[in-house]
C-alpha cells in the first residue's frame, strides 16, 4: 500500500503473473519481485530502521521461496505483508540485541547527533509502536492505511500511535 494519492503496486499483480512466477518463469518472478519490493521494503524499513535493507532481502527470499506453496492469489498481499512483518521484527530485534554504538559518533556534527538522538529513541520503542510512528509519522501513511499494512483494527493503530509519541517524547534527548 502507497500512501494516498499512489497506486499499490501489488494491485497490479494478476493471476497469470502470480502463477507463471510460481511456476519459476524467470520473466515473471523478476516482475513480481519488482513490485513487491516498494511495499516490503516500506515495511521492513519502517520497522527495522537501518536494517531495513537486510530484512527486505531476507523477506524477498523467503517469499520466492515459498511461492509455489501459495494457493490463493488474493491471498498474496496480507502473506507477502506477514512475512515482511517478521522478518523486520526479527532484524529489529537482533539490533537491539547488538547495538554497539559508532565510536566515530561521539565527535560527530550536530546533524549526526540528531539523527543518533532520533535512531536511539525509535529503538527504545516497541515494535509495535515503531512502526505505527514511523508509517505514519516519516512514511506518511494515513492511520487507516498503516492498519491495513499492519493488519491491526484502525483504533489499535490510533492508541499505539498515541502511546507511541509520548514513549519517543519521553525517550528522545537532543
Amino acid at each position: 500500500m502507497e500512501p494516498s494519492g499512489r497506486t499499490d503496486a501489488l494491485n497490479g499483480i494478476d493471476d497469470d503473473l502470480l502463477r507463471r512466477a510460481q511456476g519459476r518463469d524467470p520473466k515473471a518472478l523478476d516482475e513480481l519481485v519488482s513490485r513487491l519490493v516498494p511495499y516490503v521494503g516500506k515495511i521492513c524499513a519502517s520497522i527495522a530502521l537501518e536494517d531495513g535493507d537486510d530484512a527486505l532481502q531476507e523477506a524477498l527470499v523467503l517469499i520466492v521461496r515459498g511461492l509455489p506453496a501459495l494457493r490463493e492469489p488474493r491471498a498474496l498481499k496480507s502473506w507477502v505483508r506477514r512475512i515482511a512483518l517478521r522478518e523486520a521484527a526479527r532484524a529489529a530485534r537482533a539490533r537491539r540485541e547488538h547495538l554497539v554504538l559508532d565510536e566515530e559518533a561521539a565527535g560527530a556534527p550536530l546533524d549526526l547527533d540528531l539523527a543518533l538522538g532520533v535512531r536511539t529513541a525509535l529503538n527504545q520503542l516497541t515494535l509495535e509502536q515503531r512502526a505505527v510512528l514511523v508509517l505514519r509519522d516519516l512514511d506518511g501513511y494515513s492511520e487507516r492505511e498503516v492498519a491495513e499494512l499492519l493488519a491491526v483494527p484502525e483504533g489499535t493503530v490510533k492508541s499505539r500511535l498515541h502511546r507511541a509519541r509520548a514513549a519517543f517524547a519521553l525517550r528522545y534527548t537532543r
